[in-house]
């Protein structure tokens, strides 16, 4: 049995007070993005998908350490999830504790189709700092970017520039790197000097701004394919255009 592929969303966001009701505007922007979306089910010990009627009341109640568990659509056939994690200041870009949120969804048609504004529901309604959105298994190409130490390669083992680890940034508004589908806040698209309208003309015609004043921008037409040298050079152009983005930008 071929392995299914996937999609990974992850933004990044400050840390959540108490019962805060961002975990449930994340939940609700992504049900509304992407048509017939229901994330109303839990997963038993086991793995089992396990209803709750009283889904939003249950998720609020159940926020704990940061985060909130793993709900789902119901269909194991075709896996849709979402959970949020808090991470510590001492990991985080300018040494503040993030509410992190995570999802997955298959990587097909509808997916590809409303993935910018999966992205864009999960990242405003957690007023995060920054996102992306990449098949699944990027994870293994950027940790060969991250430098390590200060005598390492300059460059990846794909020719991309190295990065600096996320708790070496400045200020959580700085992305730590590029995905196929980027989310900058205000914020963030300020901290990396986007856009430019004479430089970013092509990153422009694949953008657009968020009800809070952000912006979703797509790298290329499909999805990230390291492998495909058009897309390595799209993202070598991205990387050189922010220097910002990994911290490389001189102080």
């Amino acid at each position: 049995m071929t392995k299914r592929k996937a999609i990974t969303l992850i933004v990044y966001a400050p840390a959540l007070v108490g019962k805060d009701g961002r975990t449930l505007d994340v939940v609700h922007g992504m049900e509304k993005a992407l048509p017939g979306l229901r994330l109303a089910w839990r997963l038993s010990e086991g793995g089992r998908p396990i209803a709750l009627p009283q889904r939003d009341a249950w998720l609020v109640e159940s926020i704990e350490d940061g985060g909130f568990p793993l709900v789902c659509n119901g269909d194991e056939s075709y896996p849709v999830t979402v959970w949020g994690m808090g991470k510590s200041g001492l990991f985080s870009a300018g040494g503040q504790d993030q509410f992190e949120v995570h999802a997955k969804l298959p990587l097909g048609e509808p997916v590809i189709a409303a993935a910018a504004n999966v992205l864009e529901g999960m990242a405003e309604g957690a007023r995060a700092f920054w996102g992306h959105a990449s098949p699944y298994g990027y994870g293994s190409e950027v940790a060969q970017q991250f430098r390590r130490s200060p005598h390492g390669p300059e460059r990846s083992p794909r020719g991309l520039p190295m990065l600096n680890l996320p708790e070496k940034l400045p200020a959580p508004e700085i992305p730590c790197f590029l995905g196929w589908l980027n989310y900058w806040s205000a914020a963030a698209a300020k901290a990396i000097g986007f856009p430019d309208p004479a430089r970013d003309a092509e990153l422009l015609s694949r953008a657009r701004r968020t009800p809070s004043g952000g912006w979703v921008v797509q790298l290329t037409d499909a999805p990230l394919d390291y492998d495909n040298p058009a897309h390595l050079d799209a993202l070598l152009r991205a990387y050189e255009r922010f220097p910002e983005i990994g911290g490389r930008a001189a102080p």
